[in-house]
């Protein structure tokens, strides 16, 4: 899982709650310090596991650039309310999730989107949806399709373990420990708990599913950005122990995507590098709004 650095919120970020058409989300919402927004929008969504404070240590570099950027948890995630059962957490549900937050940041106004991991693969099917605006398309640490390998095997392994034995429990059993061990500090050994535990059981089996069955579907996202244009952008760490680096290139030579590696990160490069991140977030953007406006 993404362990965030600090819990403190950066001047001119404030938590919130997104209203949409398909209910609310709990969101970390950051405004430029003007408080005007000049150029468009960024949503920020997280993977499996995941939350909205994965991106806390980018927001604030984020929307000095002049743009209204919202983090969000999905829906079950944390603090974001869960669904009805495990339809609500397929990947076209939740891309139309991010589709109503899109739509909830400005009529018509085209929309950033940046899907860390298991969000990379719900922010395409937003994408391929095609039913909101969409400015550009970031990649963060994702891949083409199912997730595979030993990360694949200690999703399957959770999902597995819920239904004999909760979240609290593995949270005692392995979780815990394992941050502890890991010399996490430990208000932020507090934080992952408390997430963890806010995490709908139902959701994360469901997402679990869907990240480790989901196909390949670059072909289908290539076509949209030869024929349409869409600016998209494939950016992970060089040492990512999730999703392999080399797949993660070669998918974004499929796509004819513009491709960051950034240095000294891993699988959270928000995390990990945050200014590095950040800078090439806003430098692709910004390519990315002076070709469309």
């Amino acid at each position: 899982m993404s362990t965030p650095r600090f819990l403190s919120l950066p001047s001119g970020v404030r938590r919130t709650f997104a209203e949409t058409s398909r209910g609310r989300f709990a969101a970390l919402e950051a405004l430029p310090g003007s408080g005007v927004p000049e150029r468009w929008p960024a949503l920020l969504v997280p993977g499996f596991t995941g939350s909205k404070e994965d991106f806390l240590a980018v927001l604030q570099t984020l929307a000095a650039s002049g743009r209204r950027v919202l983090a969000v948890d999905l829906r079950g995630q944390y603090e974001s309310p869960a669904g009805t059962g495990p339809e609500a957490y397929t990947r076209a549900a939740l891309g139309a999730d991010v589709a109503a937050l899109a739509e909830s940041l400005g009529a018509d106004l085209p929309v950033h989107l940046v899907g860390h991991s298991f969000g990379g693969l719900v922010a395409r099917e937003t994408v391929l949806a095609g039913t909101v605006p969409v400015a550009s398309l970031t990649l963060m640490s994702s891949g083409p399709g199912a997730l595979t390998g030993p990360s694949a095997d200690k999703a399957l392994l959770l999902r597995d373990s819920i239904p004999q034995l909760g979240m609290a429990q593995i949270w005692d059993l392995v979780l815990g420990p394992d941050a502890v061990g890991r010399g996490v500090p430990p208000e932020i050994v507090e934080f992952l708990k408390a997430r963890t535990l806010g995490n709908c059981e139902t959701g994360l089996m469901a997402m679990a599913t869907e990240l480790t069955s989901c196909p390949d579907r670059v072909d289908e996202l290539a076509k949209l950005v030869a024929d349409e244009g869409l600016h998209t952008l494939v950016l992970y760490g060089e040492d990512d122990d999730v999703w392999d680096p080399r797949v993660q290139a070669a998918m974004a030579e499929r796509l004819g995507a513009r491709k960051v590696v950034i240095p000294s990160a891993a699988h959270s490069p928000a995390v990990d590098a945050p200014e590095t991140a950040a800078a090439a977030l806003t430098d692709f953007w910004a390519a990315a709004e002076r070709t469309l406006r």
